[in-house]
């Protein structure tokens, strides 16, 4: 497409990284199932093994499916380029791994997917990089956690699922002061409702499984980067010192601004082997290209479902930047001038009991594990999503025994309600039955 003008985010959702197929003319992306691809000399091949030119090798490294996706999202994230992987956990951990090796750090918010806790401080921990966890609107104490063996910050643009929004600006200042860079989970809201490399961030991360998808058929991840970190500057040995696992290669001084996303493909993905499909890259692309027109219509729809239960006595609380008594109101305005996303929490009066009948006597809403779906969901996250973690870990989390996550889909608002009214009458019974000691 012509450099002289700057295409918008509809349009770069349908065209961007799937030009006309040259040589067949299809407009549609091919799926390009192939583990491996023909080079055209020894020669040939001999550079594209040393890094030295741009090609396919082998469908764990690259494929020109992937590839697709890839540039779709680092055009609508505003960034330099893409990694897509195999899930959001091991978009996360390709992405600290490129950066990190053992004897080093990491600062995150507390406020994270359970998943990801457990990841930084268990599974990260056995490979010898440390974590350390700070609540996330505590700007202060992220500083004061940083060391000098500190690689990168982490947070998540909406936390999941307590939904409190990051001040995304102090986070990048807090890193950048320490010449670190900052990792945004942009899961929730996706390019549509917040671009973090905007505000800051050098690297984004996301669930593509959740609403880049929107119809609960993927498992994948993206990482995104900005090319506006210096990493040749000292502070990641892995990318400015020479490297055992490509002939002493200096990424930094090799690649420059794509230091780091040569050696997350070259090195990284090359060896964890966490690669997406190209069958589910492909279906990727096509959901991108509805993601402008569907973020705002679920934004539309848990705005609805939030004012009905702020009416309900069944309801003791709310967790929505969207409403004015929200703590975080201020700053969605600030990031998310589009909406506050269409994920979040609430507490009903009875506790556990009252949830456990709340939910199973829900038709429309369906009880699983994920979000971002098209169709409406809802999850217990303290005995799910979350159940890994310990009280301390819970408390830190914002989870609560009586926490109830939502995840607002496209369906009718006036169907959703009716069905939560059934949920709520349950709830209502139980914490009688309760309160009764029955």
């Amino acid at each position: 497409m012509s450099h002289d003008h700057v295409f918008g985010l509809r349009t770069r959702a349908l065209h961007a990284g799937t030009p006309p197929d040259p040589s067949t003319g299809a407009r549609a992306m091919p799926i390009y199932f192939s583990s491996s691809f023909v080079f055209d000399s020894t020669e040939h091949a001999a550079e594209l093994f040393a890094l030295r030119t741009y090609g396919n090798i082998y469908s764990r490294i690259g494929n020109p499916t992937v590839a697709a996706f890839e540039e779709r999202m680092a055009s609508l994230e505003g960034g330099l380029g893409g990694i897509a992987t195999a899930s959001g956990l091991s978009a996360q951990l390709t992405a600290v791994l490129s950066l990190a090796q053992a004897g080093d750090h990491i600062v995150a918010s507390a406020n994270l997917y359970g998943g990801t806790v457990t990841q930084f401080t268990v599974t990260l921990k056995r490979m010898g990089i440390d974590c350390t966890l700070v609540p996330g609107d505590d700007i202060d104490a992220v500083r004061a956690a940083i060391r000098p063996q500190t690689r990168a910050l982490y947070t998540e643009t909406i936390g999941n699922p307590a939904g409190n929004v990051s001040d995304l600006e102090a986070w990048a200042d807090a890193a950048h002061a320490h010449g670190v860079p900052l990792i945004v989970d942009n899961t929730f809201a996706t390019p549509v409702l917040c671009r973090p490399i905007e505000w800051g961030a050098d690297i984004v991360v996301q669930s593509a499984t959740k609403f880049l998808s929107g119809h609960g058929t993927v498992i994948a991840g993206i990482i995104v980067e900005s090319g506006k970190f210096p990493w040749g500057a000292g502070r990641h040995p892995l990318l400015s010192q020479p490297s055992p696992g490509y002939h002493d290669m200096n990424f930094a001084e090799t690649f420059g601004e794509y230091a780091f996303l040569m050696r997350a493909r070259a090195e990284v993905m090359r060896d964890v082997g966490a690669c997406l499909s190209p069958m589910n890259a492909w279906l990727l692309l096509q959901s991108l290209e509805s993601l402008p027109l569907r973020m705002p219509a679920h934004v539309a729809g848990a705005r609805i479902v939030a004012d009905f239960l702020r009416g309900r006595d069944e309801v003791a609380w709310i967790n929505y930047a969207e409403l004015d008594d929200s703590p975080y109101r201020a700053l969605a305005r600030k990031y998310l001038p589009a909406g506050a996303g269409a994920i979040f929490t609430f507490g009903l009066r009875g506790g556990r009991e009252a949830g456990r009948a709340f939910i199973e006597a829900l038709e429309l809403w369906s009880h699983l594990a994920n979000v971002g779906d098209g169709k409406s969901l809802v999850i217990h996250p303290a005995t799910t999503t979350h159940q890994q973690l310990d009280d301390e870990q819970l408390r830190a989390s914002g989870v609560t025994p009586e926490m109830v996550r939502l995840s607002v889909g496209l369906e009718d608002p006036a169907d959703l309600i009716w069905d939560l009214e059934n949920g709520l009458r349950a709830a209502r019974t139980a914490a009688e039955r309760e309160a009764l000691g029955a």
